[in-house]
């Protein structure tokens, strides 16, 4: 098994992991929330985010939320919990999610099984260092229609939807621009 670790985020990439040591992973890490796991057909991304990375985060989030009161939009937030295709194998944890489109549909919900259920509508990464995995194919193959990515250094989160499959409800950032 192949390691890459990178500093100061502390991102591991494991290359040739199983998808039960990526399950048993999680399990093991269940009650910590500052571990992040990224699963894309055998590679494995380990990311304790620091500070830098926590404060954007944060702000992009609480930006969602005024936005979507703004504009009279229910919204659900699901934070940054673990969302996963066994069946693709694929597994993340986005810095944020939302549900916008599915708010309702989502919002009773404990938990999401993306083999039944509707991907978010909206997720938020932080890439505070060069990120060692790419996430928007991931996020593409489980039908994920919005990614703002924030990038350190400036610019601005860029609103990612090239890669991704159309929707036919406009999401939260094309309501912005419109």
């Amino acid at each position: 098994m192949a390691a890459v670790l990178h500093l100061p985020e502390q991102t591991a990439i494991l290359k040739g992991v199983s998808w039960e040591t990526y399950e048993r992973l999680l399990a093991g890490h269940e009650e910590e929330s500052s571990t992040r796991f990224t699963y894309d057909g055998g590679i494995l991304q380990i990311l304790v985010p620091s500070a830098r990375h926590k404060k954007p985060h944060r702000i992009l989030a609480s930006l969602v939320e005024v936005l979507a009161e703004e504009m009279a939009l229910n919204i659900e937030s699901l934070g940054s919990t673990t969302l996963k295709r066994p069946d693709l194998l694929k597994g993340f944890e986005p810095d944020s999610c939302f549900y916008i489109q599915h708010a309702d549909a989502m919002r009773d919900k404990d938990e999401i099984d993306l083999t039944v259920d509707p991907p978010p509508d909206l997720v938020i990464e932080i890439d505070i260092t060069s990120p060692l995995l790419d996430k928007f194919p991931l996020y593409a193959a489980v039908g994920v229609p919005e990614v703002w990515r924030y990038l350190t250094p400036w610019p601005p989160p860029e609103a990612v939807r090239g890669a991704l499959p159309h929707t036919e409800e406009p999401n939260l950032c094309v309501r912005i621009t419109a």
